[in-house]
């Protein structure tokens, strides 16, 4: 009994190669313009700058702070931070300090003497708390 091969319909190698052809071009397009493409990195590269620069002034400040907690280490307290810290939150000076009157509206040197000041112009400087 003699046997005959039937040849495949020749739409089936055209659907094949079709099929092929645009699973490339859809690899193409996401390589190109995907979420992970060749336009993507660019703006990757960008966010991760700008992320570096956030991160950088970020760690600064973190280490500004540690620097200032450090100061206040029991150990290792100094003096003169302590005290400089103490006086201007008095408003207090200490009698071996330099007092330099400013002015607060311009906020320059007032250039007369002191014992001038404290006869005619220093309290009106001095602001009086309003009675309640």
């Amino acid at each position: 009994m003699p046997t005959r091969l039937k040849r495949p319909p020749f739409w089936r190698h055209l659907l094949v190669a079709g099929a092929l052809v645009g699973f490339q071009a859809y690899l193409g397009f996401n390589v190109v313009s995907g979420q992970y493409g060749i336009e993507s990195q660019k703006r990757m590269h960008a966010e991760i700058q700008k992320l570096a620069a956030t991160s950088a002034a970020l760690q600064a400040q973190i280490d500004g702070y540690r620097h200032r907690v450090a100061l206040f280490d029991p150990q290792r307290l100094d003096p003169d931070i302590v005290s400089e810290r103490a006086r201007a939150l008095l408003s207090m000076a200490n009698p071996a300090d330099i007092v330099i009157m400013v002015d607060a509206e311009t906020g320059k040197p007032i250039p007369r003497s002191f014992a001038y000041l404290a006869e005619n112009e220093l309290i009106s400087l001095i602001e009086v708390p309003a009675a309640d």
